[in-house]
């Protein structure tokens, strides 16, 4: 009997034994492995940290329109030049130029007719308290013009022709012909004078220099134009005038005109034309007036008016004419206006 009893007694210990070993088991589970670390994806980010997408710079709108500009001719191949680069970069504005003399320009900008007057010479009060304003934008010069085929044109090459003299042939007529000019009496070929008909900068600026002070005060035959001025100088043997350089000088060629002859300034006064007041090329005159070896008058500063300071669509052209319009100027035969003049001008705009 006992031993019956020790028996049950071992198998009812065993069996709770395996019984606590199972209930431990569920309550306490063994430790799992600890997962793998994933690298995150290299093109997905966290939203905290990812990088705003980057966007264009808003550009300006393209420039369109037409600009109209009339006036001098002196200033007219240049302006040319201008309106062809400026349409390259901006192929929607169109341009409407012409020449007519300063004083077109200026009649024409002040009516509204035009955009922009070219001016060759000073702006007027009068024509300031109408509304004109205006900025130089290049430097040129003109100069005296006589036939190649004038009787004493060696002579004048040797000799040039002095202020005073000057003054004599154009504003008082003292001096009427060849032979008084180069000192040779005996010459009695009459000087046919001839000046511009049409209002115009340099008109006045040869009067000036001639010792007038405006362009009415020439004695001479009118011809309205400086392209046929020219023309009639070179054809008249005895004729005398005057024209701004790019008329006179071939632009393409780098030297005169065919037929014509720039008869050298006496600037010091010595009774011969020295190497530096005698111009056969282009690059000769121009160097001349940058240098200011050239007397001003009759150099001068070429200018663009509006009426009133210039907005928009104009003030683009005229501020770009300014910049890196400059780098066109001395191919075309014009002086650029030094840093100094580019600044005042640009700060005269604001």
């Amino acid at each position: 009997m006992y031993k019956k009893l020790s028996l049950l007694l071992a198998v009812l210990i065993l069996f709770g034994a395996l019984l606590l070993a199972a209930c431990g088991t569920a309550a306490t589970p063994a430790p799992a492995e600890a997962p793998a670390i994933q690298e995150p994806e290299a093109t997905e980010a966290p939203a905290a940290v990812q990088e705003p997408v980057a966007t264009a710079v808003p550009t300006e709108e393209p420039l369109s329109g037409t600009i109209s500009v009339s006036g001098a001719f002196a200033l007219y191949p240049m302006m040319t030049v201008w309106a062809d680069e400026f349409s390259k970069l901006h192929p929607d504005v169109q341009f409407d130029v012409q020449g007519g003399g300063a004083g077109k320009g200026m009649t024409d900008m002040l009516s509204g007719t035009v955009d922009i007057g070219m001016i060759s010479r000073s702006i007027k009060t009068e024509e300031e308290d109408k509304g004109a304003f205006w900025v130089s934008v290049t430097k040129d010069a003109v100069f005296p013009v006589i036939s190649a085929n004038n009787p004493v044109a060696a002579e004048i090459t040797a000799q040039g022709i002095s202020q005073a003299m000057f003054n004599k042939i154009f504003v008082t007529g003292e001096v009427k012909t060849w032979g008084e000019v180069v000192g040779k009496p005996e010459i009695k070929d009459e000087i046919h004078v001839y000046t511009r008909s049409d209002a115009c900068g340099a008109g006045e600026m040869w009067a000036r220099f001639s010792g007038g002070k405006v362009q009415d005060d020439i004695k001479g035959i009118g011809v309205n134009g400086e392209p046929a001025l020219v023309d009639t100088v070179i054809k008249d043997s005895l004729g005398i005038g005057y024209s701004n350089l790019n008329s006179v000088f071939d632009l393409a060629g780098g030297g005169l005109v065919a037929g014509a002859m720039v008869a050298p300034v006496d600037v010091n006064q010595n009774g011969q034309a020295d190497a530096d007041e005698y111009f056969k090329t282009t690059r000769e005159a121009v160097a001349a007036v940058a240098s200011e070896k050239y007397p001003s008058p009759p150099a001068r500063f070429e200018n663009l008016a509006t009426k009133g300071k210039p907005t928009g669509l104009t003030l683009a052209f005229i501020e770009w004419i300014l910049t890196d319009g400059q780098q066109y100027l001395d191919q075309a035969g014009y002086v650029p206006l030094t840093t100094e003049q580019q600044a005042e001008a640009l700060a005269k705009l604001k």
